[in-house]
């Protein structure tokens, strides 16, 4: 099914082979998930969203007997597409252990936004958006019932669609300042980490670098 005014496409378990061939051909892909709560291996997984240059959209539902997603897993794996999400270290966590999927080629607004925007301390995605594109986020459905068998609200479907909607021109924009301010090489050294940072996640390590 796709909401026509907003090009979003909904799908159950995985992306479907046109919208896997069309994605496949992109420089960038923005990522984001939705789950049941914050604690990898208690809280599943329930939503993948996925956007692309073009503001093409799609939410994949993960069910509660969804183990992989194949064509999910071959596009987050393919290094030459850039993957861009927002505090990287909580999808690619939840990406991995409920789907077995090792994420590749990853840029992450947040550690971006903390190298660049050392002026302020508001670091969400509500509030780099509405900085460095003028736009105001609907955050309210942030806290809702990801996993339950019904549809999706439209309140939902319009959140879940916006985390993703506008990462690619948030991703260029912070690499404007970075190269600015000779941190860019600084910034993709910290993106080689996340997957490390996520594996300690999951395996409920706390901060390993504290004295």
């Amino acid at each position: 099914m796709t909401n026509e005014n907003k090009n979003i496409d909904l799908l159950t378990g995985d992306l479907n082979t046109d919208l896997y061939n069309l994605y496949k051909k992109s420089s960038y892909l923005a990522i984001d998930t939705e789950a049941m709560g914050l604690i990898h291996g208690r809280d599943r997984l329930c939503l993948v969203q996925i956007c692309n240059e073009f503001k093409r959209t799609s939410c994949i539902k993960i069910g509660l007997n969804t183990s992989s997603s194949p064509n999910l897993k071959a596009l987050l794996e393919d290094e030459k597409i850039t993957k861009i999400f927002h505090f990287a270290r909580f999808d690619v966590a939840a990406l991995k252990c409920n789907l077995k999927i090792n994420t590749k080629n990853i840029f992450c607004t947040k550690i971006a936004s903390k190298l660049a925007r050392t002026y302020t301390n508001k670091h969400g995605l509500k509030d780099l958006i509405n900085e460095l594109l003028g736009i105001e986020l609907d955050k309210s459905s942030q806290s809702s019932d990801w996993g339950s068998n019904e549809d999706l609200t439209k309140d939902q479907l319009d959140y879940a669609a916006n985390d993703v909607r506008y990462l690619i021109e948030a991703m260029n924009k912070l690499k404007v300042i970075l190269k600015r301010e000779n941190r860019y090489k600084l910034a993709q050294k910290c993106f080689e980490t996340v997957s490390v940072h996520a594996d300690l996640d999951i395996l409920k390590f706390s901060n390993i670098f504290e004295h």
